[in-house]
């Protein structure tokens, strides 16, 4: 909820509607999270479940951080 916050606090005025399109997470289904987007005026849009290509582009975007910065990654464990 934190990272939302911000982005409305620091977001200038629009003239036009700001939408956040997320997937199925239960965290995107909270009560919190859908009044704070309505009070704020934020479209909220949600993928189908199990259909990644509602919004294949972020998809493909959101993979290619993955891959780029997580999974050729090595971390070190704690002793």
């Amino acid at each position: 909820m934190k990272p939302l916050m911000e982005l409305i606090t620091k977001r200038p005025i629009l003239n036009y509607r700001m939408t956040v399109h997320s997937d199925q997470g239960i965290q995107y289904q909270t009560k919190a999270w859908r009044q704070t987007l309505k009070k704020n005026h934020i479209f909220q849009s949600m993928s189908r479940r199990a259909t990644c290509l509602d919004n294949a582009s972020m998809e493909s975007l959101f993979h290619t951080m993955k891959v780029e910065l997580y999974y050729e990654h090595h971390y070190q464990a704690k002793p």
